[in-house]
Formats: C-alpha cells, sequence, structure tokens
C-alpha cells in the first residue's frame, strides 16, 4: 500500500493567527505536516459548561498521513491554549495522485519531538 492512502486532513482551531502560525510551523518543521493552511478567522458558537458561547477563532487545515496522527495531536496539545481542543482527523479517500505523493514524500520521515522546544 502506498504511503499516500494513508493521507489524511486534521483540522484544529485556535484563538488568534499568531498562535495558529506557531503551531502550523512547528508541525511542518517536525515534518509531522507537508502542508498547513491558516484559514480567515471565522466565529465559533458553542456549548461549553452548560453555556453558549461565542469565540473568534483561527482554523488550520493540516495534511498529514494517519501514521504521524498521534504526533500531530501531540503537538497539537503541547502548542494549544485550549483546555479541550477540538482536534479531528479525516481520511483522505482521493485526491490528486501528485498531490498525495508529495504529501507523503514531505512527511515520510517525521523529525524527532524535542520535549525541550
Amino acid at each position: 500500500m502506498k504511503p499516500q492512502l494513508d493521507a489524511m486532513l486534521v483540522i484544529t482551531n485556535l484563538p488568534d493567527r499568531d498562535t495558529a502560525r506557531r503551531l502550523a510551523d512547528s508541525l511542518v518543521e517536525r515534518r509531522l505536516a507537508a502542508c498547513v493552511n491558516i484559514l480567515a478567522p471565522c466565529e465559533s458558537i458553542y456549548r461549553w459548561q452548560g453555556k453558549i458561547e461565542a469565540a473568534q477563532e483561527t482554523t488550520l487545515l493540516i495534511k498529514t498521513l494517519g501514521a504521524h496522527y498521534g504526533k500531530v495531536e501531540k503537538t497539537i496539545r503541547e502548542c494549544h491554549p485550549y483546555e479541550l481542543p477540538e482536534i479531528i482527523a479525516i481520511p483522505l479517500v482521493a485526491g490528486l495522485p501528485a498531490y498525495l505523493d508529495w504529501l507523503a514524500a514531505e512527511t515520510i520521515s517525521p523529525a524527532p519531538i524535542n520535549s525541550a522546544e
């Protein structure tokens, strides 16, 4: 099975663009993601601890391999300021083969996560 078949999209929201940029840089630098899109701020409406809340957030679309999901989640949790961050993963069932090959090549050998970072 080719690594591209294990491609996935991980989504998380952060409170601001600077925090989103730091996390995106960390994921790409560590080769845990081939690409991270930082989207325009959005308004999130959600229920938290019994109350309806609203917040401005910045969404990240993280392209990675399923084999790296555990390290991606760990990195997000380490960098994320929320008590309970949204971290969801969607398997990619199809895509442009050349793009998926590139995604796999850029994430095939992730750098070790240094806890001192």
